[in-house]
């Protein structure tokens, strides 16, 4: 892939699994387990294991239980290659039929998730590169109803717009807690559908004055690396998007 050399420090990394019919109970026990074991990782930083959905609407519609999610941040990328080999990601290997994961360098960061920063306030660097985004609110119940209404125009947009790669639902609840990841073959791409798109600018607006969120978080990065496949391909690879639905 094409970039310039990334800054040193903070890592993220996502991992995304999908799993057989019949592996779904051991993905929840997985899902509880994880925390426990997230605890006593050396070099973690912030850690959300997720469930996955089309991000189409945002209810209960768009979960997928056959595809799971972690998003881990760490000290340094020895930290998060150690972890790679180590026994969350393995356990979740043993029951996966397909696996897609990348290590990420924030580029910007802004808001809270669960009343922290999990990316700092990253340091501008030059990336040339594909770069990822991710989004993430906590609704105000009685404004909920509202926020769903608005989803499916600015997820249509979303996938129609050029130089999407990869686009999925991610929650630590199937209702309330709700997020997207989002992968870009640059950040032109990502800069199109944030700022030229007019559902997205709507949406955008009406956060704003109708304040949908108790809390929220915007984030991008630069994709240092890539490996594995969603659907059977691999995102960096195509020319076109990916959904999590396909």
């Amino acid at each position: 892939m094409s970039s310039t050399a990334a800054a040193p420090g903070v890592v993220a990394s996502v991992h995304l699994w999908r799993v057989p019919s019949r592996a779904v109970p051991r993905a929840l026990g997985y899902m509880a387990a994880d925390r426990l074991r997230l605890a006593r990782a050396p070099g973690l930083r912030f850690a959300k294991s997720l469930g996955t959905g089309t991000g189409r609407t945002f209810t209960l519609r768009d979960a997928d239980p056959r595809r799971w999610a972690l998003l881990t941040v760490w000290d340094d990328d020895a930290a998060a290659a150690r972890f790679d080999t180590g026994p969350v990601v393995t356990g979740w290997r043993r029951i996966a039929e397909e696996e897609w994961s990348a290590r990420l360098r924030p580029l910007a960061s802004r808001g809270r998730w669960s009343r922290r920063e999990p990316f700092g306030s990253p340091a501008p660097f030059p990336w040339d590169g594909p770069v990822a985004a991710i989004t993430r609110a906590r609704l105000v119940p009685w404004r909920a109803r509202r926020f769903w209404r608005a989803v499916p125009p600015v997820s249509a947009e979303l996938h129609r717009t050029p130089g999407l790669l990869l686009a999925l639902g991610i929650g630590e609840a199937p209702l309330g807690l709700q997020g997207t990841f989002s992968l870009w073959r640059s950040a032109g791409a990502l800069n199109d559908f944030a700022y030229q798109r007019p559902a997205h600018l709507d949406a955008v607006r009406r956060t704003g004055v109708e304040n949908w969120y108790a809390e929220e978080l915007f984030a991008r990065f630069a994709l240092l690396s890539s490996r594995g496949t969603v659907g059977g391909v691999e995102p960096t690879a195509t020319t076109s998007r990916r959904s999590a639905d396909e």
